[in-house]
């Protein structure tokens, strides 16, 4: 064992004086011109060719290489196998609920595009001290080695990039909390500059837990996935990436829960549009400006905020303008918008040339009163699909019994279900109401059934009373009109036989 280390340590020697008879009699130029001349001589029998993504690159943060980054995270854990170790490196970002995996320092990792394997090697070294720098640089140098083979180089290496940045984008959005946005008062610009406020979006709601005619939410759950799918194809059709949608209904009847599950089926923000604080069209179209794509940009009750009625009725045929509600101010709007927002300015929002300035949007305006909005907002290209939120219906009422008692229509007993079915399109009660009933009893299933039925049939009870009682008024109405009619027929003909004798005597007369 001896005579080992001590041949080990001869040889090390023998190694260091190599290297430094070396260095004293080639020059580090001539050293580093024979190093490439090496590695292009190596290169030219090599059937891979190599390419370096580094994380830095100059003074700017290389996009490529946090994309690579993400890429790689969600392709690590089902091909750990094929790592050159078994230790991954997990984060978490800011703003992120997830875990991500990670390749450690020098590791390797295989992946396979479109039938071509390729092999990934992330390397780390120390980074030499400098002197001076405009940026504070991390003391390792982190970069990815991309091996491909050459005959495949061709017509694999851009679409492969694109598929990452592609995929690397939907798992970031995947992974980052999504936001609820609404626009600062009056306004106003926050600490960077921004006229939007945000807190993460929590909102629980999915199509799932929606309660709402299945045939109908699939259709827009359809709609929606086509929306998000079709960048092709509204770029073949030369339309603007976006789509406008009117949620219109009773209240109580889920359109604020609709919002929230389109935001959570697309993953996508929302921005809540208060209009009472928009004060011209120029500040409209800053705010749109500065709305993000893969958004849903908000006006609730757009009936109450704003003065959207008929411009026929209400300004006489010839006007483009609104007024606020009582309570905000009352600015006469002229044509061109700069006292206040005006119809044509909300309409250019939604459908104008500047509503095109980010992509893949879409547009939610809700109200209770469909009728009191004007025609031209209502149009296609506009508002695209019209949603009408209902009161719980039958099958809505199936999905309320599975989400809050955990039931299904097998669970619940014949006769209470088939008394349910009479009774709930008469009651007209909303998903709402329905729900707090559910939630009052929910640990007593048998009890919630109970009580359920008897509050519906007292609504539906109080619903015919009301339908009779209007019924009849409508009839004692319309048997007073019939009198006044008549009584109004009569006298026009007395009066007609009192002006006819008049006229004869007066001929007698004449003659």
């Amino acid at each position: 064992m001896k005579e080992l280390w001590t041949t080990m340590a001869s040889l090390m020697a023998v190694w260091a004086f190599s290297r430094t008879l070396l260095h004293a009699v080639f020059p580090p130029e001539l050293l580093f011109a024979f190093t490439k001349l090496f590695h292009h001589f190596f290169t030219c029998f090599s059937s891979y060719c190599y390419f370096d993504i580094t994380e830095i690159e100059g003074v700017n943060t290389n996009e490529l290489y946090n994309a690579v980054q993400l890429y790689l995270s969600a392709t690590a854990v089902s091909s750990c196998s094929a790592t050159s170790s078994n230790r991954l490196s997990l984060t978490r970002s800011l703003n992120s609920s997830a875990i991500t995996f990670g390749l450690c320092h020098n590791d390797r990792l295989t992946d396979e595009f479109n039938g071509v394997t390729v092999v990934w090697e992330h390397i780390v070294t120390p980074r030499q001290s400098q002197t001076f720098s405009w940026r504070q640089l991390p003391e390792e140098k982190r970069g990815f080695t991309l091996r491909i083979n050459k005959r495949d180089k061709p017509y694999v290496l851009e679409p492969y990039l694109d598929f990452i940045n592609l995929k690397a984008n939907e798992i970031r959005r995947r992974n980052e909390d999504r936001l609820l946005h609404t626009n600062s008062r009056g306004g106003s610009l926050d600490s960077r500059g921004q006229p939007w406020e945000s807190v993460p979006f929590k909102h629980p709601s999915t199509f799932d837990t929606l309660a709402m005619d299945p045939v109908k939410k699939a259709e827009i759950m359809t709609d929606l996935r086509d929306f998000a799918d079709g960048q092709a194809f509204y770029t073949r059709t030369g339309r603007a990436w976006k789509r406008g949608y009117l949620l219109y209904g009773p209240p109580g009847t889920g359109k604020s829960s609709m919002i929230a599950a389109m935001a959570n089926f697309l993953g996508y923000d929302i921005y809540d549009l208060e209009l009472t604080e928009v004060q011209t069209n120029l500040e409209l179209r800053k705010l749109l400006m500065k709305t993000s794509s893969k958004s849903i940009i908000v006006i609730e009750d757009i009936d109450c905020s704003i003065n959207l009625t008929n411009r026929k009725e209400s300004n006489g045929g010839d006007r483009c303008g609104f007024g606020l509600l009582d309570g905000a101010p009352d600015v006469e709007s002229g044509g061109n918008g700069n006292g206040s927002i005006t119809l044509s300015g909300l309409l250019n929002f939604t459908d104008g040339l500047w509503s095109c300035c980010g992509s893949e949007r879409i547009f939610v305006f809700t109200t209770n009163h469909i009728e009191k909005l004007d025609p031209a907002l209502l149009r296609s290209g506009r508002m695209d699909m019209h949603v009408f939120m209902s009161y719980c219906s039958f099958p809505s009422l199936k999905i309320l019994l599975k989400t809050y008692l955990g039931c299904t229509a097998d669970d619940v007993e014949a006769e209470v279900l088939r008394r349910l079915d009479e009774v709930i399109d008469a009651a007209e009660m909303t998903p709402a109401d329905v729900s707090e009933v559910l939630i009052k009893n929910r640990r007593d299933k048998d009890k919630a059934l109970r009580e359920l039925v008897e509050a519906l049939s007292v609504r539906a009870e109080k619903n015919r009373s009301e339908l009779r009682r209007r019924e009849e008024e409508e009839m004692v109405a319309e048997e007073e009109k019939r009198e006044v009619e008549s009584r109004r027929g009569c006298d026009e003909a007395d009066d007609g036989g009192c002006v006819a004798e008049e006229t004869w005597n007066g001929n007698k007369n004449i003659k």
